[in-house]
């Protein structure tokens, strides 16, 4: 939670926002300049000028109690219909008017959402493990210091400025899914509880893994190396040319050796100025489990007896309804929470076997298979920069795979993005898409880029090659395809694309 000086600051900030706001509604100000403003409030104009999208932050995923509350408000009284989890952990509220982008600004402050520096050049949404604390095989709960993290970088947003945003991101060390090699930042907890730190990574043009830096970075010294960053960000970034100016770009510009040197540099330099200790820890989960379940949603936790539900919204659209049903799950179950992961998927947490039957049966409206719990940006037919519509895509697909009874396992999670901006995480994905166009008779048609083999698994983690483009029109058709090919031999997805490239490939062909 920020402190008051700092919320009422924002409040102020919010206020002076408002007219900003009208002007651009009237038409008195280009979409171009307010974009370059209402980014840093974590809103944009959407495709349709006359609606807009506000980005709410919530650090690590975290969605309590208070913030459902604001969300089930936020369709009550204000008539949002339309809500995107994202791969940065959080929520997106589309289609609103201009008068309710600083209304719902300001009433998700007494919500512990912050929508400052949700856009622009600022520090993002921190991201974080989302079964962090609960999960077999972490090293340790991180979700403490995505919290400090998240608290020092909204506290110093307005005093910097970056060549382009930063994202950051806390691993558990049981998995990477929330990809910290190749964030800006990526802290990976290590079992005798410091971080792995990667830097200088990131996804879309010029995309890169990150760079090693340390491998054993004190848990109290993260806020020195996350300042040292942002140090180094604005000393070396690129300010003339924001399609070169996120960090991943630096490696090109002083190499990696000598971008770790810089970057290290930097961390001495803060460290002997001081002030930035860090001393938090993570509130252990004290609920008794009790009985047993399993199931394609159900993740049993570290704690014996308790366990996890996933619910994964088509598309990663929340029903209007949803966060009503999930406040009331929340409130009934003891110690229950909701946590937002990078894949679009809430996870409900601290469920008793007979708690996980209830919550199962609260959220069967989501995905059902691997294949329908894939991702997509939120799309053209909504985002200004979009170029095809990921959304209308992915659910073609999804309800052409339903109709064809392709079993489970047949196809993998896929990402599908409507730019090149990888907001899906389509580079990184098994099989991914890129909007794009495709020649036909002469005349440019709805197409998107295939990207394949890409991977986020920990230690491993890889970026797909770019290959066929597809046409839209025929996605579904491919993936049917495709899912009975694999489905012929018994097999999954996994196992089959190892020994059968040749027959995907043919597969493929068919359709570029």
């Amino acid at each position: 939670m920020m402190n008051e000086k700092w919320e009422e600051q924002f409040r102020e900030q919010i206020h002076g926002f408002v007219e900003t706001i009208e002007k651009f509604d009237k038409g008195e100000i280009d979409r171009k300049a307010y974009k370059g403003i209402s980014g840093g409030f974590g809103s944009y104009a959407q495709h349709d000028p006359s609606k807009h999208m506000l980005r709410l932050r919530m650090a690590g995923g975290n969605l309590t109690e208070k913030r459902l509350e604001f969300l089930t408000e936020a369709v009550k009284d204000y008539g949002v219909e339309l809500m995107k989890l994202t791969t940065c952990e959080t929520v997106q509220l589309h289609n609103l008017k201009a008068e309710q982008v600083p209304v719902l600004m300001e009433k998700a402050i007494a919500s512990e959402i912050y929508s400052r520096g949700g856009g622009g050049d600022n520090p993002r949404n921190i991201m974080m493990s989302p079964l962090s604390g609960v999960q077999k095989g972490e090293a340790f709960d991180v979700k403490p210091y995505a919290e400090a993290a998240a608290e020092y970088l909204l506290s110093i947003a307005g005093e910097i400025h970056m060549p382009r945003k930063l994202k950051v991101a806390f691993s558990n060390g049981a998995d990477d899914s929330v990809h910290s090699a190749f964030r800006d930042m990526g802290f990976m907890a290590n079992p005798d509880g410091t971080f792995t730190l990667r830097i200088a990574g990131g996804l879309g043009g010029g995309y890169k893994l990150g760079i090693l830096v340390d491998e054993h970075v004190a848990a109290t010294e993260i806020l020195y190396y996350i300042r040292a960053m942002i140090e180094t960000f604005c000393q070396h970034g690129n300010y003339e040319n924001r399609a070169k100016a996120r960090t991943r770009f630096m490696q090109e510009t002083l190499g990696t050796d000598g971008l770790k040197e810089a970057f290290l540099e930097n961390v001495a330099k803060v460290k002997e100025k001081g002030g930035l200790d860090l001393h938090v820890e993570a509130k252990p989960v004290t609920k008794k489990g009790s009985g047993e379940i399993s199931g394609k949603r159900v993740v049993a936790q570290k704690q014996p007896g308790l366990y996890a539900v996933a619910y994964h919204p088509i598309g990663g659209c929340l029903p209007a309804g949803k966060p009503a049903e999930l406040l009331t799950l929340v409130r009934e179950i003891p110690d229950a929470e909701c946590r937002i992961a990078p894949y679009e998927t809430i996870y409900i947490i601290n469920l008793t076997a007979d708690e996980a039957e209830k919550v199962l049966e609260a959220t069967n409206d989501g995905a059902q298979s691997t294949f329908e719990n894939s991702v997509a940006c939120i799309g053209a037919a909504i985002c200004q920069q979009g170029v095809r519509d990921s959304q209308a895509a992915l659910r073609a697909a999804v309800e052409a795979v339903r109709e064809a009874g392709i079993p489970d396992g047949a196809l993998p999670r896929i990402c599908i993005s409507g730019c090149p901006s990888s907001c899906s995480g389509h580079q990184a994905a098994a099989i991914g898409f890129q909007g794009a166009a495709k020649s036909v008779d002469g005349k440019p048609e709805s197409a998107f880029k295939m990207f394949v083999g890409g991977s986020d698994k920990l230690g491993a983690a890889k970026f797909g090659e770019a290959g066929a483009v597809i046409l839209e029109r025929d996605l579904p058709k491919f993936f049917v395809d495709l899912g009975k090919a694999v489905a012929s031999r018994n097999m999954n997805w996994e196992t089959w694309i190892v020994g059968h490239e040749d027959e995907f490939k043919a597969i493929v062909e068919k359709y570029a």
